[in-house]
């Protein structure tokens, strides 16, 4: 592949001045991260009507979830690099054109495979407009308070895509159909596509080449890692193919690593570790990110078959967390100059591991107002405070060629902790589950009629009361796990993040604040 030149400044198209023409760049920007984002969860809702509509099992329907995470992780540290070499926005612009398209094949699949190709395909557009989508915001608004204030819509809105992708999938299922939730992402994909060009500024394009094989070794490390646990929540962790996956995964990730320190232009320089920071930004996001996909996914289950909500009501019973991130994202991004961010990575994690701590007391007795509302609000407010400034945190102190890859790989670290998190709680979630139906079977049957046992006989399936008992028994098992991950996060925060004096003068005065510690 030849070098790119250099772009020059004929070349490079400034945006429009004055307020709006940066306040519609913002909004390209962050739209594009909200609908990358909230299309992990919009699917979730609609999973039943899929599934009836193309015949899939209940053991495949997951992966109409897993081929578009695993992608999406896979590659975004290609993603960032290829923004890059390239130039983000025209990066942009085709990752935004390519995630519009797979959308409208995933809207028309007519079967398992061509949805499947298309939720693939959805992942690796996402995986190349999310990280130069934030890279885009370093050369569109002056470091200090405009950038950080651009920071925190873009956190805000990260933060809150997966409880609105709920209720956006809650509305479209409930007023459409399934398919609404691939269709909805085409017109927003040609609208980011027709106005990035004319109010987002190219940036520099840095001449170098694409780390093949460290793109090759760390995305299908990091697939194999997650398939394992994926697997696992199948399969068992004695399953053979279990076990091939992680092993696959050690080796391919110590290749990677390997790879990484002889390249002369790695796909993620290493030294960004060597960062404290940087370093205990990346290990509380994985943390952050295991533990709110498992509270999405899990509250979602109960709302919907313990509580009986509907889809539209199980949509507008999340509208209540992107409310508040995107109030505590704001407040965040204007006090953070004043206090610096690791009083709000501690405080954030606190206010997580509490709200996740409260949902381990749901039982089949509880009711949303009661026992849902509140912890859910707490623990988003624990999210708003944290993903302003672990986004700060982790593009501090980067070298503008290597924006793309510091953004890419905290990006690669939010949907691989998810995915890797997600199958976790899944695993415990079906241990604890089989665990209470051992109970609850025998209670069932000892007071079931003829004509009810013979439909368990033939489905497997108990009937309420004793669903609802086993199903509330995995989703608090799988709360507490998630509230173990919250506690981990807090504990980073306090041992591993160093911001001195100097450091909070430096984001004052205008400047991102230096990561080191």
């Amino acid at each position: 592949m030849s070098t790119p030149k250099p772009t020059t400044p004929q070349q490079t198209v400034a945006p429009k001045k004055g307020g709006d023409g940066k306040g519609i760049a913002l909004f390209v920007i962050a739209s594009c991260q909200l609908m990358v984002v909230l299309d992990i969860t919009i699917v979730n809702i609609a999973l039943p009507h899929i599934q009836s509509a193309l015949g899939f099992s209940t053991t495949s329907l997951s992966w109409v979830v897993n081929a578009y995470t695993l992608t999406f992780g896979g590659l975004l540290l290609l993603g960032g690099r290829a923004g890059d070499i390239l130039g983000r926005r025209r990066v942009f612009i085709f990752g935004v054109l390519l995630f519009g398209l797979a959308s409208l094949l995933g809207g028309f699949a007519q079967a398992e495979w061509q949805l499947l190709a298309a939720r693939a395909l959805q992942g690796v557009g996402g995986a190349i407009a999310s990280p130069t989508s934030l890279s885009l915001i370093t050369t569109t608004f002056d470091e200090g308070p405009e950038r950080n204030r651009a920071f925190g819509v873009f956190a805000g809105v990260s933060a809150a895509g997966g409880a609105i992708g709920l209720l956006a999938g809650g509305v479209l299922v409930e007023w459409l159909n399934w398919r609404w939730v691939f269709f909805v992402n085409v017109p927003i994909a040609l609208l980011i596509a027709f106005l990035t060009p004319r109010h987002v500024k190219e940036s520099e394009r840095h001449p170098g080449h694409f780390d093949i094989a460290g793109a090759l070794t760390s995305t299908l490390g990091m697939v194999a890692l997650v398939y394992g646990f994926i697997r696992a929540a199948q399969q068992g962790w004695r399953d053979p193919y279990t076990l091939a996956s992680f092993g696959t995964a050690v080796v391919l990730l110590v290749a990677f690593v390997f790879v990484e320190r002889r390249s002369r232009q790695p796909i993620t320089p290493l030294h960004m570790f060597a960062d404290r920071n940087r370093s205990g930004t990346y290990g509380i996001m994985l943390c952050l990110a295991a533990a709110i996909f498992g509270m999405f996914f899990f509250l979602t289950l109960f709302v919907q078959n313990v509580l009986g909500f509907s889809p539209l009501q199980a949509g507008l019973a999340f509208l209540p967390v992107s409310a508040v991130i995107a109030v505590l994202a704001g407040i965040t991004s204007q006090l953070l100059p004043r206090f610096g961010p690791k009083p709000f990575m501690v405080v954030g994690s606190l206010c997580l591991a509490a709200g996740l701590s409260w949902l381990t007391r749901t039982n089949v007795d509880s009711t949303y107002a009661g026992s849902i509302l509140g912890p859910m609000l707490v623990l988003s407010a624990g999210m708003g405070m944290m993903f302003v400034s672990l986004t700060l945190m982790a593009l501090s102190n980067v070298a503008p060629f290597e924006a793309g890859a510091a953004s890419g790989l905290l990006n690669a670290t939010q949907q691989v902790g998810g995915s890797l998190g997600l199958s976790i709680l899944v695993t415990v979630f079906g241990t604890a589950s089989r665990n209470e139906a051992d109970t609850q079977v025998p209670a069932f049957l000892s007071q079931a009629g003829p004509l009810e046992k013979a439909q368990f006989a033939k489905t497997g399936q108990l009937p309420k009361p004793f669903a609802d008992q086993v199903l509330t028994s995995g989703v608090t098992a799988g709360f507490i796990v998630a509230a173990a991950f919250a506690v981990l996060s807090f504990l980073i925060a306090v041992f591993a993040i160093k911001v001195r004096p100097s450091d909070i003068e430096r984001l004052k005065g205008g400047g991102m604040m230096p990561g080191g510690g």
